[in-house]
């Protein structure tokens, strides 16, 4: 298992919201997991957990933020400590995703329990926590996300849907289309690698006869299909 480094330019995470249940010597363990891009995003999910499952005894959390995993919290909830968020959290870091690297970020986990009468102890409690976790990751969709550059293509309108089939067919990223009176504006997405950029702009040039230049939009973090 290999942590990514603080430089890199890509990382995944997950779309929406997902939730597994285990029961363990009658306790319930509910976890949910949700994307959450800031501290505020993954605390609403905590506090959503409390209202609705408001008889519950314990909401642990445990959240991983930013493209460099540099926001990393947990609490137990009234748990022994140690004994749930933490587990909760290192399920999360430790997590291998389908890179084959454990890069996981930008998601939140909130484990619900139920109390079933039965003390499960300390090392009970951190594995249930841990499995919990572990088992609802298994089930939720991977996202990845690239630091990637973003370019505006102008075309006419008789061009652009053309245009944009010939670009996606190559494998670039195409975010959308931006129609006005006067013409398109296809918005693409590209690997921060100055190669790709020139590799586009010769291919650019060949799919539009010469036409104009993609105009520069900035760098952004970017959910590839």
């Amino acid at each position: 298992m290999s942590e990514r480094s603080a430089s890199s330019s890509s990382y995944t995470t997950i779309s929406g919201e997902y939730r597994h249940e285990i029961e363990i010597k009658r306790s319930r363990f509910i976890t949910v997991l949700r994307r959450s891009e800031t501290e505020d995003q993954a605390r609403e999910l905590v506090a959503d957990l409390r209202r609705e499952f408001h008889d519950a005894r314990h909401h642990c959390s445990a959240f991983v933020l930013a493209p460099d995993r540099s926001v990393q919290r947990s609490n137990d909830d009234g748990e022994p400590s140690g004994t749930a968020g933490a587990p909760m959290l290192d399920a999360l870091l430790r997590r291998d995703t389908t890179r084959g690297v454990a890069d996981l970020s930008d998601i939140a986990a909130v484990v619900v329990r139920y109390f079933g009468g039965v003390l499960l102890g300390a090392g009970g409690l951190v594995r249930a926590y841990s499995e919990s976790v572990s088992q609802a990751m298994a089930t939720a969709p991977e996202v990845r996300r690239q630091r990637m550059k973003l370019y505006a293509v102008p075309a006419a309108h008789t061009e652009a849907g053309r245009l944009e089939n010939e670009l996606r067919t190559a494998g670039t990223v195409v975010l959308g289309s931006d129609y006005s009176g006067t013409g398109a504006r296809l918005r693409v997405a590209l690997e921060d690698v100055p190669e790709v950029v020139a590799a586009f702009r010769q291919q650019l040039a060949a799919l539009t006869s010469g036409g104009p230049d993609p105009e520069p939009l900035g760098t952004e973090w970017v959910d590839l299909p």
